[in-house]
């Protein structure tokens, strides 16, 4: 297949790229030099999606861009970062594919569990009432707004899979890097009060997820990226001390 893919130099694209790599790929970076260097020679970059007229020559696209949401502090410039990263490359996807005169038959784009709200112990599925979570919640309003724009590439010719995203974790980078630090200094354990619970999910499995959704037709609407049970805070960094061989009983303040 021939497949565009954004945010393919990120932790989740690089590894999903690596996985796709007998495929024909292009990947949108700032920097194609880099890109191609990091991913492979096969891989061609492009730093704009205005270099492309339309999207007649893909058969699927692969939308994974985005400020990472654990970066920096939610400061309201930080926020809007968040937000225009997301919603702005969507947009220009969706833009571009209706008015392919022959579309991409997949689009596949981000989103994450965020959109669900704090629902405590509640069991989610796909099929929650997302209306029902308060607007003032900021993960909810992201998502909301970035699943309301992929949806509009939707038609005959072109299925929409949204992936409804928890914490990847893989042994080099993306959250579980950030999660080291204190557990190497010995310091480590849950946050706040540790209740609150952490839906994960592994990059292998994320990717494998994102290949099948990619090779099943049947598949659109959206999907809960996670492992089949959520664990608490508390659990979880039990967990990654244990296997850390690191001590665990400290509590992180939930403002750190």
């Amino acid at each position: 297949m021939k497949i565009l893919v954004t945010g393919g130099t990120g932790f989740i694209g690089a590894a999903l790229i690596h996985q796709l790599r007998d495929h024909d790929i292009t990947v949108l970076s700032r920097d194609p030099a880099k890109a191609s260097l990091s991913l492979g020679e096969p891989v061609k970059a492009i730093t704009t999606l205005d270099q492309l007229e339309n999207l007649n020559d893909f058969d699927a696209v692969i939308n994974l861009a985005g400020e990472p949401i654990i970066n920096k502090r939610w400061t309201a410039r930080q926020k809007d970062t968040i937000c225009r990263s997301r919603w702005g490359i969507t947009q220009q996807l969706v833009d571009k594919i209706k008015a392919s005169e022959k579309p991409p038959h997949t689009f596949i784009s981000g989103s994450a569990v965020g959109i669900y709200g704090n629902q405590h112990d509640k069991v989610i599925d796909e099929d929650f009432a997302i209306e029902h979570v308060s607007r003032h919640d900021f993960a909810h309003h992201v998502c909301q707004r970035w699943e309301h724009i992929a949806s509009d590439a939707a038609s005959e010719a072109t299925r929409v899979c949204l992936l409804r995203t928890g914490i990847v974790l893989g042994r080099h980078g993306g959250a579980l890097a950030k999660m080291l630090l204190p557990y190497q200094f010995g310091l480590g354990g849950p946050i706040g009060s540790g209740k609150q619970y952490t839906p994960w999910i592994h990059l292998d499995d994320m990717v494998n997820a994102i290949v099948f959704l990619l090779n099943t037709p049947s598949a659109d609407g959206a999907f809960n990226m996670t492992a089949p049970e959520p664990v608490t805070n508390k659990v979880f960094s039990q967990a990654l001390a244990h296997a850390l061989h690191r001590p665990h009983f400290l509590f992180t303040p939930a403002f750190a």
